[in-house]
């Protein structure tokens, strides 16, 4: 069985759409590919509310039954929104959900530890930096991972360098024995990449 990242699992045809593109026209490759990129942030949003690690699985797994019911319907109409916002915003409803029914089956001690976790889940996302290119299992960061084979191994190692580590482009050009403009094309060729697949569902800058 191939992984979402392996090379047959993409075409010329489908990687010239976006993922959100590809997930509205029912590409079952590209569903397994958004929900390797996103689970791991719906499972930290679910562990902050101190949910135990069976309902984290379960609630996870409700609020990808709640986006693939709801992606074709997914609009930004407005300044501020975001797919995150959107992808919250199902994620905390079921949290809330399962400490409501808590509080109803434990009306003593165990119901009011329910009561007060709802009462401190926000109706508008928080906003954090789980997108940023060097936190591990962010989406933007699990995405540079699946992608990381369409490009060749030195021109990874520049973009890397520069858009992760934060490297001066000058010190990354000699040490991987480039010129300083092939270093710079090197991380805007992966950043337009990145852009594409996340087309719709994540914000990128050139920084």
């Amino acid at each position: 069985m191939s992984s979402p990242g392996d090379p047959q699992t993409h075409s010329d045809r489908t990687t010239s759409l976006s993922l959100l593109a590809r997930i509205r026209a029912s590409d079952e490759s590209a569903w397994e590919r958004f929900v390797h990129i996103y689970t791991p942030l719906v499972a930290m949003w679910c562990r902050k509310y101190a949910l135990q690690p069976t309902d984290v699985a379960d609630i996870t797994q409700e609020v990808f039954s709640g986006v693939s019911r709801g992606i074709e319907n997914f609009r930004k109409e407005k300044a501020g929104d975001s797919f995150r916002g959107w992808l919250w915003t199902i994620a905390s409803r079921r949290i809330k959900d399962h400490y409501r029914r808590l509080n109803r089956q434990s009306p003593g001690a165990g119901g009011t530890d329910a009561h007060l976790a709802l009462q401190s889940i926000p109706d508008q996302l928080e906003e954090d930096s789980d997108e940023l290119l060097a936190v591990a299992d962010s989406p933007v960061h699990r995405t540079l991972e699946l992608i990381q084979i369409e490009f060749e191994d030195r021109t990874w190692k520049a973009f890397w360098s520069v858009a992760v580590d934060g490297r001066d482009p000058a010190d990354v050009a000699e040490a991987l024995d480039m010129s300083r403009m092939a270093v710079y094309k090197a991380k805007s060729r992966v950043l337009q990449r990145l852009r594409s697949e996340l087309e719709g569902l994540v914000e990128l800058t050139d920084e």
